[in-house]
C-alpha cells in the first residue's frame, strides 16, 4: 500500500505541470521543515557498537507553528475537508471557524483562508481536499496570518489523509542469504553483497538473549570485540518471526543466541529508496562494465531519505560527499527529489552561526551543488525557494573574510579539503578557488531569483577574488598554483588540489591549462591523491583535458583493485599496498573504514559525462552536447538521463550513433581523420579534424567516420 501511494503521488506530480496546477491535493508544509525533521530522525541512528553517536554539529529544528494561507474566488459555496498534523484552527477572512473544523463550507465569493498549525513533534502539515480548493504549492506559508513575507508551501509524494509526512518510511522487501554457516557458537549469514535492512529470525522459539554482529566483511562479523555495529536483544516466549527494530548495514551478520532460543531461517528486510536506474554504460572492457555496476550499487545504497556518505559509517549527510553524489545521480537515476531534500537538510534553518558540518569548504560546495542542480534539471522554482537561505549563509561566509578578502579557518572551523598530509591553515589556494566558484553560483541563482542587485554584487566579488588568486598564487616559473599563504608568507608547496580545481572551473587560459596538466596532474613527483573523494575531481580534470585513455587506466587500477580485493561496493579509501584484514582499518579501529561510501561511485559521473560525453550547456538540457570519447576502448554504449528522456550513445572507431532526448537542442561533437558522412542532418566542420552535427529531438543519427 505504501509503494502504491508513492507511485500515485509521483504520477500526480508529473502530471501537475506548473506549480499550483495540480489535479489532486497533497500534504503541504513550510519549505525545508520536512527535510530538517527527517534528517534529524535519520542521522541520530548512527551507533558505534552499541553506543548512540549523533552528529557533532548543530542540528536545527522545524518550525513548530506555521500559518497556511490561500485566497480563493468561488462562484458557488464549496465544501472542503481538512486533515492536519498538529493542533490547529481555521479562519476565513480573519474569523475563526467554530464547531467542526474538519468539514468546512466556504461561502461563494472572494475569501482569505488561514490554517494555523502547531506541532513540536513533526512538521506542521495540512491536507485540504475540495472541488477547487486543494492544498498544493500555490498555498503560502508564514509565521503569522497575512505575513508580508511568505513562502510557497512545500510538498512531496503524500496525497492521502492516512499517509501524512510524519509516517514516511523507506520501502522494504525480503532478501534471502546466499550462504549460511552454523557452528557450536552461532550462525554466520552471508547476503552475497553489501546491503542494508532489518535482520529477521524465522520461527524463533523460546526465551533468552540474542546478539547480531554486523560486518561489511566476514572478518568484521566474526570479530565480537571489533565489529563496528551490533545489536543485543532479550526475547521471551517467541513463536514467530523476530525482526531487529533498527536498519543496519552489512554483507554478513553473525547471530549468537542463548541455549534457550532456537530459530529457523535468517532473512533480511532490505530497506531502500525506490529509484529507477535510467543511466547505463557498457564497453568492450568487462572490468570497466563491472565497475559501472558496482558503482551504481554503491550509489543506490547511499541514496536513502537523503544522499548519505556511507551506509555503515557515518550514515550522516556531509555536504562535500553530497555534492559529488548529486553529479553521479544525474548520470544514474536523475533523482531530483533526493537532491532537493539533501540540500534543504544540509542548510538547516536561520540564523547561521557555523559552517555546514562545521567545515569551511563544505559550505562552499553547498552553493556549487545548487548551481549544478539547476543546470541539470532546469528547476528554477527550487532555486527561488531556497534562495533566501543561500543569502543568509553567504552573508555568514562573507563576514568571515580576512583583510585580503579571502577565507581561512576561524575558531570553530574545520578546514578539511581532503585526508591529505598538508598544511591547512592560512589562505589555502584551493579554498579561494572554491569560494570564487560559490560566488559565481550565488550570482547565477540570484539572477534566477530576480535579485539583480545581488547578482551583480556576487559576480563582482567573484571577479575580484579570481584576480587576487592569480596574482597571489600562480607561480610563473613553475607554471602551477602554489599551496597558499599564511601571515603574508607564501607556501611554495605544489599540490594537485588547487590546480585541478582551477582547470575544472575554467579559471586558467589554454597555456596555463596545458602547464597544469603537464607539471601537476601528470607529474608523479607531485604527491598522489589516495581517496576516491578527491580522485573524483582529479580524474574529471584529466578527462576535461582530453586524457580519457589515462583516466581509463586509473579507474581500472584503483576501482578495479577494489573489485580484485573482493569489494561488492566501493570503499571510503583504498591502498593497494595494504593486504588482508588490515585493509578494513581506519581511524584507529580495525573495521573503521566504510566499505560502501557514496564518494566511491564516481565512475558513474566520469563515464557518463566524459566517455558517453553528454552534458547540458543550458539549464535543464534546453541545450546540450554529446561528445563521445573511447578512452582507449574498442567501443562504448549507454544512456544518459535528462528531464526530457534519455540520450542514447554508441561509439566505436568507425561509427557513432546517438538517439536524442525528446526535447532540447542537442549537438554531436566528434573527431574524424577523414571527412565523415551521415544520412541524417548536415555535418559541419568545427576545426582541424573536428566536426559537429545538430541532433533532432527524439530522432537518431548515425555518423560514419575514420
Amino acid at each position: 500500500m505504501r509503494l502504491y501511494s508513492l507511485f500515485i503521488g509521483l504520477v500526480l506530480t508529473l502530471l501537475c505541470g506548473a506549480a499550483g496546477a495540480q489535479d489532486a491535493a497533497t500534504w503541504i508544509w513550510a519549505p525545508g521543515d520536512f527535510d530538517i525533521w527527517l534528517s534529524n530522525r535519520m542521522q541520530v541512528q548512527r551507533v558505534e557498537r552499541d553506543v548512540a553517536w549523533p552528529p557533532f554539529w548543530r542540528m536545527y529544528s522545524h518550525q513548530p507553528q506555521v500559518n497556511f494561507m490561500r485566497r480563493v474566488d468561488l462562484a458557488a459555496p464549496e465544501d472542503i475537508v481538512i486533515t492536519v498534523e498538529g493542533t490547529y484552527n481555521v479562519a476565513i477572512d480573519g474569523r475563526f471557524v467554530h464547531g467542526d473544523q474538519r468539514h468546512i463550507r466556504v461561502p461563494a465569493g472572494r475569501h482569505a483562508l488561514n490554517i494555523q498549525v502547531y506541532n513540536p513533534a513533526s512538521p506542521p502539515a495540512v491536507l485540504v481536499q475540495g472541488t477547487t480548493i486543494r492544498s498544493d504549492s500555490s498555498w503560502t506559508v508564514g509565521p503569522r496570518p497575512n505575513a508580508p513575507t511568505a513562502d510557497h508551501a512545500a510538498h512531496w509524494h503524500f496525497a492521502a489523509p492516512d499517509d501524512p509526512p510524519s509516517h514516511y518510511r523507506l520501502a522494504t522487501r525480503e532478501v534471502r542469504p546466499v550462504a549460511v554457516e552454523r557452528d557450536a557458537h552461532g550462525v554466520l549469514v552471508d547476503f552475497g553483497q553489501e546491503t542494508t535492512g532489518f535482520v529477521q529470525l524465522k520461527n524463533l522459539i523460546g526465551s533468552g538473549r540474542v546478539t547480531f554482529y554486523y560486518g561489511e566483511s566476514r572478518e568484521e562479523a566474526m570479530s565480537e570485540e571489533g565489529a563496528e555495529t551490533l545489536d543485543n536483544f532479550t526475547v521471551a516466549h517467541h513463536h514467530r518471526t523476530f525482526a531487529a527494530p533498527t536498519s543496519r548495514a552489512m554483507r554478513y551478520v553473525r547471530v549468537r543466541a542463548d541455549r534457550g532460543l532456537r530459530f529457523g531461517d535468517v532473512a533480511l528486510q532490505y530497506e531502500y529508496l525506490p529509484v529507477t536506474h535510467r543511466g547505463a554504460f557498457r564497453s568492450s572492457d568487462d572490468e570497466l562494465n563491472r565497475i559501472w555496476d558496482v558503482a551504481q550499487r554503491t550509489l543506490e545504497l547511499n541514496t536513502r531519505e537523503f544522499f548519505i556518505d556511507g551506509v555503515k559509517r557515518d550514515h550522516w549527510i556531509w555536504s562535500g560527499d553530497a555534492v559529488q553524489a548529486y553529479l553521479m545521480n544525474y548520470y544514474a537515476s536523475f533523482d531530483g527529489d533526493t537532491v532537493k531534500r539533501t540540500t534543504w537538510a544540509l542548510r538547516g534553518a536561520d540564523p547561521v552561526d557555523m559552517h555546514i558540518n562545521t567545515i569551511l569548504d563544505y559550505s562552499l560546495y553547498w552553493f556549487i551543488g545548487i548551481r549544478d542542480y539547476v543546470q541539470y534539471t532546469g528547476d528554477t522554482e527550487f532555486v527561488q525557494a531556497i534562495y533566501p537561505r543561500m543569502v543568509t549563509l553567504m552573508d555568514f561566509v562573507l563576514g568571515r573574510r580576512n583583510a585580503n578578502g579571502m577565507l581561512e579557518g576561524q575558531p570553530g572551523d574545520w578546514v578539511f579539503v581532503d585526508w591529505a598530509d598538508m598544511p591547512k591553515d592560512g589562505e589555502l589556494t584551493v579554498i579561494q578557488l572554491l569560494f570564487a566558484r560559490s560566488l559565481e553560483a550565488m550570482a547565477d541563482c540570484a539572477a534566477l531569483a530576480h535579485d539583480d542587485a545581488k547578482a551583480a554584487t556576487y559576480r563582482g566579488l567573484a571577479a575580484d577574488l579570481k584576480a587576487k588568486i592569480r596574482s597571489a598564487f600562480w607561480d610563473p616559473q613553475r607554471q602551477a598554483f602554489i599551496h597558499g599563504r599564511k601571515d603574508g608568507k607564501t607556501n611554495p608547496l605544489v599540490t594537485r588540489h588547487p590546480n585541478m580545481f582551477a582547470l575544472l572551473f575554467g579559471d586558467v587560459d589554454g597555456g596555463q591549462a596545458d602547464a597544469i596538466r603537464r607539471n601537476v596532474l601528470m607529474n608523479d613527483a607531485v604527491p598522489k591523491i589516495t581517496t576516491p573523494y578527491m580522485r573524483f575531481y582529479e580524474l574529471a580534470a584529466l578527462a576535461e583535458s582530453g586524457q580519457q585513455a589515462r583516466v581509463t587506466r586509473e579507474i581500472k587500477d584503483y576501482w578495479g583493485g577494489m573489485l580484485r580485493a573482493g569489494a561488492t561496493c566501493f570503499w571510503e579509501e583504498y591502498d593497494p599496498n595494504v593486504q588482508g584484514a588490515a585493509r578494513y582499518a581506519m581511524y584507529g579501529k580495525p573495521f573503521g573504514k566504510s566499505l560502501c561510501h557514496a564518494w566511491g561511485a564516481s565512475p558513474l559521473y566520469l563515464l557518463g559525462r566524459y566517455y558517453l560525453g553528454v552534458k547540458p550547456t543550458q539549464p535543464g538540457y534546453a541545450a546540450y552536447v554529446v561528445e563521445p570519447d573511447l578512452g582507449g576502448l574498442q567501443w562504448i554504449e549507454g544512456k544518459v538521463p535528462t528531464p526530457h528522456g534519455d540520450v542514447a550513445v554508441f561509439a566505436d572507431a568507425a561509427r557513432i550513433k546517438v538517439t536524442a532526448a525528446a526535447a532540447g537542442a542537442g549537438v554531436l561533437h566528434f573527431a574524424s581523420s577523414t571527412p565523415p558522412r551521415s544520412d541524417t542532418g548536415t555535418i559541419r566542420q568545427a576545426g582541424d579534424g573536428r566536426y559537429e552535427l545538430a541532433l533532432e529531438a527524439g530522432k537518431s543519427v548515425v555518423v560514419e567516420r575514420r
